[in-house]
């Protein structure tokens, strides 16, 4: 399929989704709370198969943290991005897929221990990087730390 037919089909499940298109790959917007459902749609539905998590990030824009996922079909040869913003930025919250990918077990606990982002139903949701005492989320452009070097 091409990108044009991807989003013919993805919007016609998802009638909520938008798209931006100046990047590199087919980005997918979509609200949290329709990310899993999406996202299990991806990877189970016979036509489209994204079978593969090769990224899972946040992103952090002041007012919002934008969680980011980069999916694969080795089958069909096709890559897209969903992008799912979180506003609550003083308690950030999503759920997990890593009962979809394995690979974002690890994922999510990196973004967790250094985004602070909660992802609910994740089996394991410790600090994976830093020892559990660590106050803070170092990559949230609001942290400042003692060592900081400012300019």
């Amino acid at each position: 399929m091409t990108n044009e037919e991807l989003k013919q089909y993805i919007s016609a499940l998802f009638p909520t989704v938008t798209y931006d298109e100046t990047g590199e790959f087919l980005n997918i917007l979509i609200a949290s709370t329709e990310l899993k459902p999406l996202i299990k749609t991806l990877r189970y539905e016979d036509d489209l198969k994204f079978n593969f998590l090769f990224c899972l990030t946040c992103i952090d824009w002041k007012t919002n943290l934008m969680m980011v996922y980069h999916l694969i079909s080795k089958t069909h040869k096709h890559i897209v991005v969903i992008k799912a913003k979180i506003a609550d930025i003083v308690k950030p919250e999503i759920e997990t897929v890593c009962d979809i990918y394995q690979t974002a077990n690890f994922h999510e606990r990196e973004v967790y221990d250094l985004f602070g982002v909660n992802f609910k139903n994740h089996p394991d949701m410790r600090r994976l990087l830093l020892d559990e005492s660590w106050e803070g989320y170092p990559l949230r452009k609001n942290y400042v730390d003692e060592n900081m070097i400012t300019i």
